[in-house]
């Protein structure tokens, strides 16, 4: 995992990954109490529940796992006299290809996500919380269970949290390592002890129909991290960072062929994609050129170097060159892909664009959880026909077979791994049909 830069790039405002690379920083509380920690828990519970709950809204803060959904809106669906218990669940899963920001976090700074999901517990009047984690990160898991030994021992969770007669319990729940159980129906499923098949929404909106079949809140990691960050900072000066309806800092994990790959962290839209390449990651390895982006993980379409995309602007629509797409969750949607996960791949010349697919459609056609007929036979079946391909035998009609496929997958499936394994085929074969055809061998 490539390690975060002990000096910010200028334009960076590390919130999320501001104690990470101090020399003297460890995951135990008495080093998070060092650097204010749990400060902020201490003011929310002076506060009311609705007031966090509209500071979260108005911060604009949005969801960092994958869907960019609005964190307050969806926190607004669990009504808080409904008589029901409410849970809280952390996507701490993370298994996107390209993304690895949470991993930090539940590594090296875990009391930071205990105090950010404290303060969301208490604004949604729940009193049992889950932390799912993959089991490819025991390490994570490990450390997770320590801090939480930590912060029950000085009144951070458990029973009557620091005399404010709210009572908390965390609990960390390893899975069984399926890629399906970042989707968060499908989490829910494997933390009831089932198989992850993800479940049909509606009626299973885990805000009404979640953990137990009881009103629940999925949110990602990092997501949660960040609500501390708005209660320390103040909802106004938050979304202030970022853009109009996309506040605060998002942290990016860049990979591929670049100079200086890691993970860092921006106020959203704060950088293009050319800055982001050349400025902060060193430009190209070896002084290649630029041929491709995934923007979002590997789920999301690939970006063809030398695009322009109609973008609108305060100003209205304009014609924005790909490198100068800002990296935001609106202007990469415009652009036809997604900001996602936030695991940004760089591909440069060298690259052979049917390899790099069909890499990705074995992936998919592996984590496929079988559930749904399209997925489960039209991934494998994209994979087949790219392993083929690549083994040199070709025939005119693959690059349309191949398009029929993931058109067929896309929006006829449960969940959204149908689009996870159905755009990286349409925009591979899409963007670079050359080397699709059979006179490309």
């Amino acid at each position: 995992m490539p390690a975060i830069a002990p000096v910010p790039h200028p334009k960076e405002r590390r919130i999320i990954f501001e104690n990470l690379t101090k020399p003297d920083y460890t995951p135990d509380l008495a080093c998070y109490l060092s650097y204010r920690g749990y400060e902020c828990l201490r003011t929310a519970l002076k506060m009311k529940p609705q007031e966090i709950l509209e500071s979260v809204k108005k911060a604009n803060l949005r969801g960092r796992g994958g869907a960019a959904f609005p964190t307050g809106l969806k926190w607004s669906f669990i009504k808080p006299d409904d008589d029901k218990p409410h849970y809280l669940v952390v996507n701490g899963d993370e298994s996107e290809p390209g993304t690895f920001k949470d991993r930090y976090i539940l590594h090296q700074d875990p009391h930071q996500l205990i105090e950010g999901m404290t303060i969301a517990a208490y604004a949604l009047g729940v009193h049992l919380a889950y932390i799912y984690i993959r089991c490819e990160f025991p390490h994570a898991a490990r450390v997770m269970t320590q801090a939480l030994g930590e912060a029950r021992q000085k009144n951070f969770s458990g029973k009557n949290i620091l005399n404010s007669q709210f009572d908390l319990e965390i609990h960390v729940h390893q899975g069984a390592g399926a890629y399906i159980c970042g989707e968060e129906t499908s989490l829910l499923e494997s933390l009831e002890g089932k198989r992850p098949y993800p479940r049909i929404k509606p009626p299973y909106f885990p805000a009404v129909l979640g953990l137990y079949m009881q009103p629940t809140v999925v949110n990602n990691v990092e997501t949660l991290c960040h609500v501390k960050h708005i209660i320390r900072l103040g909802a106004e000066e938050y979304a202030r960072m970022g853009t109009s309806g996309d506040g605060g800092t998002r942290t990016l994990c860049v990979s591929g062929d670049i100079n200086r790959p890691g993970a860092y962290e921006f106020p959203c839209g704060a950088v293009t994609l050319r800055e982001l390449i050349h400025d902060v990651c060193g430009g190209l390895k070896n002084g290649r050129t630029l041929k491709a982006v995934i923007p979002g993980g590997s789920s999301a379409k690939v970006l063809r170097a030398g695009e322009v995309y109609k973008i609108k602007g305060p100003s209205g629509e304009r014609e924005v060159p790909m490198l100068e797409v800002t990296l935001d969750a609106a202007s990469l949607t415009a652009a036809g892909s997604m900001i996602g996960s936030g695991g940004i791949i760089v591909m440069d010349d060298s690259r052979n664009m049917l390899w790099a697919l069909n890499n990705l459609n074995r992936f998919y056609a592996h984590e496929s959880c079988g559930q749904c007929t399209p997925c489960r036979e039209g991934s494998l079946w994209m994979a087949k026909v790219t392993s083929r391909m690549l083994s040199g035998v070709r025939y005119p009609e693959d690059p349309h077979v191949l398009r029929s496929i993931a058109d067929n997958i896309a929006g006829r499936t449960i969940c959204a791994f149908g689009e996870a394994c159905a755009w990286p085929t349409q925009s591979f074969v899409g963007k670079f049909p050359e080397e699709f055809s059979p006179s490309s061998t």
